[in-house]
């Protein structure tokens, strides 16, 4: 067992796999584009990675199905178990880095009458697609579940109304580029 640093896609996986009971690798990248990817997403390829590094550090165990695929069936260990427990119960706060690439544009000089329409529709479209999903099956998620899907909901109603007022606003002299900065 070799010590590993543990970062938010290692708890991602032992937290998706503990929920599972046990997981392939497929089955977790496909369980985290089902459930947790409307605000957290990964990399299919940052899955596999994963799982390796954490059967590596003796966090999952490991079971080859016989015949067939020969799919690898991972559980926590009881170090793995611990290790998500511990991270579960850290208060502690971490910036959210937000990854927006329509905000990123605007940044460099991007036209807001070119933009805003799309990432207001946009928005939109997903902000209706999670309050389907908790008018569907909101009564049957856990409550730290509902309040994640809460989170996206408030989250696509703010970027709705954030890009209604970029769109809104007065062009300036210049508009479309890029400051200058110094």
């Amino acid at each position: 067992m070799s010590e590993v640093r543990l970062t938010t896609p290692s708890f991602l996986v032992l937290g998706i796999i503990d929920k599972l009971g046990e997981a392939t690798p497929y089955d977790v990248k496909v369980e985290a584009a089902r459930t947790v990817a409307p605000f957290w997403s990964v990399p299919h390829a940052q899955v596999y990675a994963q799982c390796d590094r954490l059967l590596k550090a003796g966090l999952l165990s490991e079971v080859r199905q016989e015949g067939g695929r020969n799919r690898r069936l991972m559980r926590l260990t009881e170090e793995g178990a611990a290790a998500l427990r511990g991270w579960l119960a850290d208060p502690a706060f971490v910036p959210v880095e937000a990854r927006e690439r329509g905000i990123l544009k605007l940044w460099f000089g991007a036209s807001p009458r070119v933009h805003a329409p799309v990432q207001v529709e946009e928005h939109r479209r997903t902000l209706e697609e999670y309050e389907g999903l908790a008018e569907e099956v909101g009564e049957l998620l856990t409550r730290g579940q509902r309040e994640a899907l809460e989170f996206g909901i408030r989250y696509e109603r703010m970027m709705v109304d954030f890009w209604h007022w970029v769109g809104s606003r007065e062009p300036e002299d210049g508009e479309g580029a890029a400051p200058e900065l110094r």
